[in-house]
């Protein structure tokens, strides 16, 4: 198993060096990790390039974060079925880990949040709909971006602990624990990328959200 988790992981990195907003920036002949923010994410490639630009990264992260998990569920479904849905989560976590440190681009990518819901939808869907309205709900009432990202990281742990307590996972009770650590682990890395945006929000200096056309969209 410990080979399989390697693997599974392996899958997961591999997958997320597909930077979808770096490369439709170049596309566009900009470097979007000079620009805005500095992150290859959905949020700066928006506030840069615009809506088009913003739902594109978005979605491509969303993407290949689910790709990787279904790749490893086929992959190891199997061999290891008691075991396939926490190699399903290795996956996700490796993909956050390519999304956020891609070695060909010096480690320098996102934040991992669009990596991340993928893998929520891939591998906990019952957690999603609470992690959108609350990511929703908190740009609809405050447009701090980070915190809807924060919320969602937040409450899908929170999700995962309830759900596990009381058996709808689904998940062999021996790889329990190693579930809820890794869960932890995507928390974790989300809270520790977006370390920034928690000071600013502390401070009230954080950046809102607004549906301001950028000037280089449409060109």
């Amino acid at each position: 198993m410990i080979g399989a988790r390697v693997i599974a992981l392996g899958i997961g990195y591999l997958f997320g060096l597909f930077q979808t907003g770096y490369l439709y920036g170049k596309s566009q002949g900009i470097d979007i990790r000079n620009e805005g923010s500095g992150n290859a994410g959905t949020t700066n490639s928006l506030r840069v390039l615009g809506i088009k630009a913003g739902l594109i990264t978005f979605a491509g992260d969303l993407c290949k974060a689910i790709l990787a998990v279904l790749l490893v569920k086929v992959l190891f479904r199997n061999a290891y079925p008691d075991a396939v849905r926490i190699l399903e989560l290795y996956a996700g976590f490796g993909a956050v880990l390519g999304h956020n440190f891609p070695f060909y681009l010096k480690f320098k990518g996102g934040k991992g949040i669009a990596c991340t819901s993928g893998m929520i939808l891939a591998v906990c869907p019952m957690a999603a709909p609470v992690c959108l309205v609350l990511f929703i709900g908190s740009i609809a009432i405050t447009r701090y971006v980070s915190l809807g990202s924060i919320l969602v990281v937040t409450s899908y742990l929170v999700q995962v602990l309830i759900f596990g307590h009381m058996g709808y996972l689904h998940i062999d009770a021996a790889y329990l624990p190693e579930f809820y650590v890794v869960s932890a682990c995507f928390t974790a890395m989300a809270l520790w990328r977006h370390r920034s945006n928690i000071g600013r929000l502390l401070h009230g200096t954080e950046n809102k959200f607004t549906f301001k056309k950028n000037k280089q969209e449409g060109k």
